[in-house]
Formats: structure tokens, C-alpha cells, sequence
């Protein structure tokens, strides 16, 4: 019996139409766009604007999408693993939501909350039930609607985030391709650095709760930086070793775009050079669960079968790991 890895045959990717670009931040905090692009590299990111859209609503394009792209339907789907910061309320689940928004009537489906390491713990997580044999085709949806969550009179953060969704499609693979190897942390600690308070059983919502601001996103940036520059690099770093893979084994670094300065810092830890690394942080800012699978998206037509992918990303939590896989199409 060959033995069984966890491949993904299909992504899909979908960005709201609205452009918020850094000239329009211009107007609504001080800020301007040098300063901007000098400390993160972004230069736009994308919003859902609509009355009564959701996260969901940024899922169902992207899976849309990705179901056409493989020729199959809804109802083929056995599990949907949604991994977001940002659900559409507290429950039920978006991934029944979006599960019932495109009739994928046979599957199951929770959410996954690891902030912006979300998409490569629920694609491990996916991988386990594919290689246990017990599914055959495994969604993992990574979305946000950061604009819900931001506030936008805070300079420090409504410089940095986005909306969009990246989809994939997990499915047994007996060639060797597919995920090889994963390296996933958490230091609870940190949580006080980078969180929501409010909304949760700790601070559930009341007219003190928002007054104060507790339902929008906190980050205490210079503490943050520090721990995903460092924790990033080296998990991305340690995969590679664990594996006996050198920089000339990689065919693509696919980070977590939070800040381009912690991307060059991974992609120099792993010694590869600026062509081996998918950046489009400059066009989307940071979409939270969903930047990885979005860059899976954009640089599918370069990827071959058999490339050496390592994917890295740090987020709130803290949440931080790596995963490596072999591309199989």
C-alpha cells in the first residue's frame, strides 16, 4: 500500500471589487503613503462594502470557483474546515453557513480559529482526515472580513488589513505529492499583544464594551513584529532542516503577508532569494486566514507538479508553524 498524503488539487480565490487604496487612508487618519509602504509594503488592500454581506459571502465566489475549476459539484464535498478570525456571528458556524449557501449537502463542517496562522493549521487538520482514509475531499476555506473588525481612526491598524477568501481542496494522493510535513505552535501569552476583547464570555458586548472600543482589533505592533520576525523565520527554517531540504530544493516560499519586512526576514532565514517568494501584500494587505491560500491562487499557473513548497505564518494568539508540501498538478 503506497501511503497516503493529503493533496491539494484545487484552489480558487476571490477579492472584493472596492479598492481602499493609501491616499484614501489619507483622509481618515494621519498617516500617508510612504509611510505605509516604507513599514509594510502595502500600498491597497480590498473591501466588502454591501449592506448585510459577510465572510461567508467572500467564501462562496471563491469555492464557487474552485468546484467549476475541478469539475465537481457541492455535494461531493465531504468536509469544510472555515478558518477565520471573523465568523458571521458566533454560531452557527460559518462553514454551515457557507456549506448551505452552495448546497454542499453531504459534508460537515466547523470553524477554526488560529488568527493568521488559521489556513495552515485547518490544512493540517483537513490532512488528517484524508489520511486516515476516512475522507475524500476536504474544503479548507480561509477567509476574513477584516473592514468588520478594524477600526479606522487607529492608524496602527487600519493600515494593514483586508477582506478576501483562498479556498483549496484536499484529496488522497498515492504519487508522493501533497503535504509532506508540518511544524504547528502556540504561546498563549501572547494573546495580550494582539486580540479582540470584546464579544467573547470575558467581555460580552454592552454599550461600556463598545464604548470602549473592545470589538475592534488591538495590536501592540513593535512586540509583535518582534515575535514573527523571529518565530516565523525559524519555523520555516526548521522544516527545511527537519526535511534535509537546502534553498535549492524550494521551488516557492509562500508566507503569511502580514509585513514585507517579516517576509524578506523568513525568506532570509531560509536563504532563498526574492524570486523564489509569492508577495502580494502591496495589492491586498493583510487578509488574515486567507493571504496564503490567495497566493496559492495567483501563482497557480507557475506552480509545477513535484515543486517544493514551504508555507509560513505567524498570527495572533500567538499562533506560528510551517507546512511543507509537494505541489500535485
Amino acid at each position: 500500500m503506497s501511503k497516503i498524503h493529503a493533496a491539494i488539487t484545487a484552489v480558487n480565490g476571490y477579492v472584493p471589487d472596492y479598492i481602499l487604496t493609501n491616499k484614501e487612508l489619507e483622509t481618515m487618519v494621519d498617516t500617508n503613503d510612504e509611510w505605509i509602504v516604507s513599514r509594510t509594503g502595502i500600498k491597497e488592500r480590498r473591501i466588502l462594502k454591501g449592506e448585510g454581506l459577510a465572510t461567508s459571502d467572500l467564501a462562496v465566489p471563491a469555492v464557487k470557483g474552485l468546484l467549476e475549476k475541478r469539475g465537481i459539484t457541492a455535494a461531493d464535498i465531504d468536509l469544510i474546515i472555515f478558518c477565520t478570525s471573523t465568523p458571521d456571528m458566533l454560531f452557527p458556524a460559518t462553514a454551515n453557513i457557507l456549506a448551505d449557501k452552495i448546497g454542499a449537502k453531504n459534508a460537515w463542517g466547523y470553524d477554526l480559529q488560529a488568527a493568521c496562522s488559521g489556513f495552515l493549521f485547518g490544512l493540517t487538520t483537513g490532512s488528517q482526515f484524508i489520511e486516515s482514509g476516512k475522507h475524500k475531499k476536504v474544503l479548507v476555506v480561509g477567509a476574513d472580513k477584516m473592514s468588520s473588525v478594524v477600526n479606522y481612526q487607529d492608524r496602527n491598524t487600519c493600515i494593514l488589513f483586508g477582506d478576501g477568501c483562498g479556498a483549496v481542496l484536499l484529496e488522497p494522493n498515492t504519487e508522493g505529492n501533497g503535504i509532506q510535513d508540518t511544524i504547528l505552535k502556540t504561546d498563549g501569552s501572547g494573546g495580550q499583544f494582539l486580540n479582540i476583547k470584546g464579544g467573547g464570555s470575558l467581555n460580552p458586548a454592552s454599550h461600556e464594551t463598545v464604548e470602549a472600543g473592545l470589538h475592534y482589533a488591538y495590536q501592540e505592533g513593535k512586540t509583535v513584529f518582534k515575535f514573527a520576525v523571529t518565530n516565523m523565520a525559524d519555523v520555516a527554517h526548521d522544516i527545511m532542516v527537519r526535511n534535509q531540504l537546502t534553498a535549492d530544493d524550494i521551488a516557492w516560499l509562500v508566507p503569511h503577508q502580514a509585513n514585507k519586512r517579516i517576509i524578506d526576514a523568513t525568506a532570509e532565514r531560509a536563504g532563498l532569494p526574492e524570486e523564489k517568494v509569492m508577495v502580494n501584500i502591496h495589492k491586498y494587505g493583510n487578509t488574515t486566514s486567507g493571504t496564503i491560500p490567495l497566493c496559492l491562487w495567483e501563482w497557480e499557473s507557475q506552480l509545477k507538479k513535484g515543486d517544493n513548497l514551504i508555507l509560513a505564518a505567524f498570527g495572533g494568539g500567538f499562533t506560528w508553524g510551517s507546512v511543507y508540501l509537494k505541489w500535485a498538478y
